[in-house]
């Protein structure tokens, strides 16, 4: 059974830093195309960090901010969200799957708050 479980959200100021976790189990995150999306209240999900197959991506509106990065080892997918704003409120999820296709497993997800 596969499994993805978000950590690291928080409230934080702007300006503030954040690292999100993703740790999988039940699949080999080094097999699997992974990101990170968001879903701020009202508005639809949207994706902000790509990983597929090495290659990485970004939204424009986190580029420059936002790192993603794994660890094969310990099979966990990261987020490093620096220079934060209060537009980047929202509940951050990972998501993986096939290099074809739709993402198909999602976690539950992790809240993040920026306040002014």
């Amino acid at each position: 059974q596969v499994q993805l479980v978000e950590s690291g959200g928080g409230s934080v100021q702007t300006g503030g830093s954040l690292r999100l976790s993703c740790q999988a189990s039940g699949m080999s995150i080094s097999r699997f195309r992974m990101a990170w999306f968001r879903q701020a209240p009202g508005k639809e999900r949207e994706g902000v960090a790509f990983n597929v197959g090495g290659t990485i991506s970004y939204a424009n509106s986190v580029k420059g901010r936002f790192t993603i990065s794994k660890d094969n080892a310990k099979n966990t997918l990261y987020l490093q969200m620096d220079s934060l704003v209060p537009e980047d409120t929202a509940m951050y999820y990972c998501a993986a799957g096939p290099l074809l296709g739709a993402y198909t497993y999602w976690g539950q997800g992790t809240q993040v708050t920026v306040s002014s």
